[in-house]
């Protein structure tokens, strides 16, 4: 586990998808979630068999979001430019983060 960091401050607990089956996997099978998935090498995501919303962030290489969108279950993302990783939440987390376009994030642990 490791967490997620804005400027210095503590966002969320984070999990970090390491392989191919993980990231394929992401939160599917979860009824909610408490923190951050992040995805690496990954430019779009998919909530077809989820059972909750999700907050998505797309992450340049410097994992700085370039956008953000909120996917209701059984919907894909489109590919996202520039994206070179994406960070999942439970649908209302970004808003309590405060988590938007331009933010630099940070992973420790």
């Amino acid at each position: 586990m490791a967490w997620l960091l804005r400027d210095g401050d503590v966002l969320a607990t984070a999990d970090v998808a390491a392989g191919l089956a993980q990231r394929s996997k992401g939160l599917l099978g979860r009824a909610g979630y408490d923190g951050a998935m992040v995805l690496p090498h990954t430019r779009s995501v998919h909530t077809v068999g989820m059972r909750f919303s999700i907050d998505v962030a797309f992450c340049n290489k410097e994992m700085v979001v370039v956008g953000v969108t909120t996917l209701r279950p059984w919907r894909v993302s489109a590919l996202r430019r520039g994206c070179r990783s994406v960070v999942e939440a439970e649908a209302g987390s970004f808003e309590r983060w405060g988590l938007k376009a331009g933010d630099k994030l940070e992973l420790r642990g």
